[in-house]
């Protein structure tokens, strides 16, 4: 089984590189990186297309022939709305960064013939998930009732201390639409404060149970199985998620121990 916990491998510079090829499967993929200010960063698509989030800071972003300005507006993930920018297929993109700042970028195999397009923060609304213990904010920024992305979608949630995320646990690893589809899921995480950590567990009942620790700047892989978070009390948990597969929908089924959770 393929790492799912990746620590940071540097500080500033990429982060992370998370690739199908590193991943250990076919479609979802995640750079993180850390620019200081006035620093540039460029990149083709080739076959696959990118959301990009600005996970904190801001910076100027291009795609293609298209100029877009200066995008982002937050210091931390945790604090208002996120700025993300898509690039389609057989395309490219540029970033300078204005201030300190952290771009993530989403990429999945794609067909070419989508626009490039800011994704957000306008038209973007943070919804209130569940109640109590279950309670989670969550910002779609590419989900599936969003048009004009080939197979990428991305979300943002943010835990607060003492609450569970994907909770009941739930999978989505069968072609078998309407009732699942198969999508692989990658997490990029922020915790706060300093020397803060959430737990995920992975499990699917056939050989796969794995409990991580999460870290500020971790990301975690989800191949196939259950997976719910826990923060403990004191503790916020910032997840950005990446979900790709054969198909552009998420359906899930629960873990039928807890179906009485279900929100």
């Amino acid at each position: 089984m393929t790492d799912l916990l990746r620590r940071p491998v540097a500080a500033t510079g990429t982060l992370h590189d998370i690739t199908p090829e590193s991943a250990g499967w076919d479609h979802a993929g995640l750079a993180v990186h850390r620019l200081r200010q006035g620093e540039g960063l460029s990149r083709a698509t080739k076959d696959r297309e990118a959301i990009l989030v600005l996970i904190e800071g801001r910076a100027e972003m291009s795609a293609g022939e298209e100029r877009f300005g200066e995008m982002g507006d937050r210091t931390s993930p945790f604090k208002g709305l996120p700025h993300a920018l898509y690039v389609p297929a057989e395309s490219d993109w540029s970033a300078r960064a204005t201030s300190d700042c952290v771009i993530a970028v989403c990429s999945a195999p794609a067909r070419p013939g989508h626009a490039a397009r800011c994704l957000g923060p306008k038209g973007l609304h943070p919804v209130s998930r569940g109640e109590g213990i279950l309670a989670r904010r969550v910002t779609e920024i590419a989900m599936e009732a969003q048009e004009g992305a080939d197979t990428l979608l991305v979300r943002e949630v943010v835990t607060p201390g003492g609450a569970w995320a994907s909770w009941p646990g739930h999978r989505h690893d069968e072609d078998d639409f309407p009732r699942i589809t198969r999508l692989e899921e990658i997490s990029y995480h922020r915790v706060a404060p300093e020397g803060g950590f959430a737990v995920q567990r992975i499990f699917d009942g056939d050989g796969l149970d794995v409990t991580l620790t999460i870290r500020d700047g971790d990301v975690t892989l989800v191949p196939r199985g259950h997976h719910p978070r826990g923060v403990p009390p004191g503790v916020e948990l910032y997840s950005l998620i990446v979900m790709a597969g054969p198909l552009r929908a998420l359906r899930v089924e629960t873990d039928p121990a807890f179906t009485r959770f279900e929100d």
